[in-house]
């Protein structure tokens, strides 16, 4: 499935906006695999993206799809006034903050009509049966992962592969299950030591990914048994990205922390720390995607004034050290590299 590239190196999807058809083609064009984020997105608008992607390249691309999960019982009185009162500051009206679905049987079949190779999903695992209908459709299927029990159950749906994905990683945790007394939501494994228990329990191929923004970072994960390394902040800033300019800025300009915070969706998600991550994190709910849907239209309006304070700006742990330009300068940059930590390597002889 990946151990064939030209270069192990895979775009990871981002939803909302930063992965785009043009981002996913240059990647591959580069000797890489894109993943389109279909999160956020209506199974029309997930058709045309496909398409789009399709017709810019002719190298095989991934999409990614959110496991549905249950309404919350949380109270988001507290949340919804916050934001409103943000909303207030922009002349704009919260969402509402109700469950979906996120058109999830609906976006499964347009992958199925047109033989998406490889669909990778994220909190949770497909059922056994869309499983066996994506392979018996000719297509692989990859779960992310982020602990060695979560590892398991995706393996005894039947999944192809793996998606380790650390807590280094921006944006959010792909993790089966938001606990709300923990602060990301979960057991929380680096990236390496999560790689290193999931090879040790399986044998199904292993993407690793969370904080990877150098070609010295690809070189390790695949000493460490990965077969491709997944990369998300590393092409925030690349021309190709649909990253807002406020987000763009905020990642150039550096010297903000990350922080897991729930503020924004209701989910465990690493962000640079602005306001809302310091005034509304402690507060917010484990109430996904129903905080989502009551953020959005302040988010959008605050992306539009160009105030960064509001904005979900979604990052790694090491962010700082991504670059920008072309993403086919960025894939050829990270190749060099991971071979400079290959020549280092060779004092181990």
């Amino acid at each position: 499935m990946f151990e064939q590239l030209r270069f192990p190196v895979i775009a990871a999807p981002m939803a909302g906006g930063p992965t785009t058809p043009e981002l996913v083609a240059a990647v591959t064009a580069a000797g890489g695999f894109g993943f389109l984020s279909g999160g956020y997105l209506s199974a029309d608008a997930l058709e045309d993206r496909i398409a789009k992607t399709a017709e810019l390249t002719g190298e095989p691309f991934g999409v990614n799809l959110f496991v549905p999960g249950g309404a919350t019982e949380a109270d988001l009185g507290g949340h919804i006034e916050r934001w409103r009162a943000e909303a207030d500051r922009y002349g704009v009206e919260p969402g509402e903050p109700k469950w979906d679905d996120d058109a999830y049987a609906a976006k499964l079949e347009v992958v199925l009509e047109r033989k998406v190779p490889v669909v990778s999903f994220t909190f949770g695992t497909p059922s056994s049966e869309d499983v066996e209908r994506l392979q018996a459709n000719g297509g692989k299927v990859a779960v992310t992962v982020t602990s060695p029990a979560e590892a398991d159950r995706a393996v005894a749906v039947g999944a192809d592969a793996l998606v380790v994905q650390g807590f280094e990683a921006g944006a959010h945790r792909g993790t089966f299950t938001d606990e709300p007394g923990a602060e990301g939501g979960g057991a929380q494994y680096g990236v390496l030591s999560l790689l290193r228990l999931v090879s040790a329990r399986t044998e199904l191929p292993l993407v690793a990914t969370g904080g990877l923004v150098h070609g010295a970072d690809i070189a390790a994960v695949l000493a460490a048994g990965a077969v491709a390394a997944q990369l998300g902040t590393a092409f925030l800033r690349a021309d190709e990205a649909g990253t807002q300019p406020g987000h763009r800025q905020a990642l150039e300009d550096g010297g903000r922390p990350t922080a897991f915070t729930r503020a924004f969706s209701g989910r465990p998600a690493r962000a640079l720390v602005n306001r809302a991550v310091s005034e509304f994190s402690a507060t917010a709910p484990s109430a996904y995607p129903e905080v989502n849907n009551l953020t959005k239209p302040v988010r959008a309006a605050a992306g539009k004034a160009g105030d960064p304070e509001v904005m979900s700006l979604y990052a790694g742990q090491t962010y700082e050290l991504a670059g920008s330009g072309p993403a086919a300068a960025i894939v050829d940059r990270l190749q060099t590299e991971a071979r400079e930590a290959v020549t280092r390597l060779s004092r181990l002889r």
